[in-house]
């Protein structure tokens, strides 16, 4: 259950901060963020009078138990940018169409508004054939679709936790939501893998097995694989993975 340390983070603001970022539900920790953590979140951006930009990409993509709750919802006066998009919910990572939703009641974005503007105008050139398929994935498909696929979703994660902990060396943790999941690893237990990019780029050519080392996200010490693919792709990976993790133990 990954969550932002508040206090870090609120002392890492100085008089060059111009806004608190944050991706929920998380790629690449797959974890969903708590009512109660959201609103500590915005408490801190309340004080110190900052905006929140919001990403929001994988929203309403969680798993069983969990409830995805979009940020802007929580305050009427902490100014919000929600970043959302069709690439992830809707399965079309290539057509890359998005937007921005400016949550701003106290007038604090008037600027941003116009920069934003001002920048579609300039760089955005999204095909006219996707735009024109918006408001049918908006309107048209039922409520069923996203239930189906948080549930296909949740069994691939589960498939593949289940089989990542049978690895030597590995820590899965259970992921709350997204398309990921992270793995800790214990480099100690190896003879020859010197850190997480290390891992990832002899299992990528011993095994033909792709991830991305956690220092992509400033994680050093872990991995992050993807939930995705059939099953029987996730079967197979996580039979090579194993297979790599006891050939390197000491």
């Amino acid at each position: 259950n990954w969550e932002v340390d508040i206090a870090h983070m609120e002392s890492l603001i100085d008089e060059n901060t111009a806004a608190i970022l944050i991706n929920n539900p998380s790629n690449p920790c797959g974890s969903n963020f708590t009512k109660a953590h959201l609103k500590a979140i915005l408490a801190v951006c309340e004080k110190h009078k900052i905006p929140l930009i919001s990403d929001e990409i994988y929203a309403d993509m969680v798993f069983s138990g969990q409830v995805f709750t979009p940020t802007a919802t929580l305050t009427s006066t902490v100014p919000v940018l929600t970043l959302g998009g069709l690439a992830k919910q809707w399965l079309v990572p290539g057509w890359r169409i998005g937007w921005i939703l400016v949550n701003d009641r106290s007038r604090g974005f008037d600027d941003v508004r116009k920069g934003l503007f001002a920048l579609s105008t300039l760089i955005n050139g999204p095909c006219a054939i996707i735009q024109a398929a918006i408001p049918d994935i908006f309107n048209n498909i039922p409520d069923s679709y996203l239930r189906d696929l948080n549930t296909q979703l949740e069994s691939h994660a589960r498939l593949l936790e289940t089989e990542i902990a049978k690895a030597p060396g590995l820590d899965v943790i259970t992921p709350q939501g997204a398309m990921y999941v992270m793995v800790k690893l214990d480099l100690d237990a190896f003879k020859d893998i010197s850190d997480d990019a290390d891992f990832c780029q002899k299992l990528k050519w011993e095994e033909n097995v792709e991830i991305l080392p956690g220092e992509c996200f400033a994680y050093p010490g872990t991995v992050r694989l993807v939930i995705t693919p059939p099953k029987d792709k996730l079967n197979v990976a996580s039979e090579r993975i194993a297979a790599f993790c006891k050939r390197h133990l000491k």
